[in-house]
């Protein structure tokens, strides 16, 4: 049985992010690397936001705001 990789079963999405946005995703998916030793998956910055895209869905009743601001504010209130 041939094994796909993960990646390829998935549909590919560009964002944009912001620098500090960039450099926090990598210092965490690198810190998470480590902290795995080679257990496991390895860990991406498309792992982590594919992880927040399924954090905002499951939680997107609860998504209100007119801006980028007002629903990063009234989230993380909720968090």
């Amino acid at each position: 049985m041939d094994r796909v990789p993960k990646y390829q079963t998935l549909d590919r999405k560009e964002a944009r992010l912001r620098p500090d946005q960039t450099e926090g995703l990598t210092k965490l998916t690198k810190a998470l690397n480590r902290k795995r030793r080679g257990e496991g998956e390895r860990i991406t910055d498309n792992t982590l936001i594919r992880i927040a895209v399924d954090l905002l869905l499951k939680r997107a009743d609860e998504v209100s705001g007119k801006t980028e601001a007002e629903i990063q504010s009234n989230l993380i209130e909720k968090l």
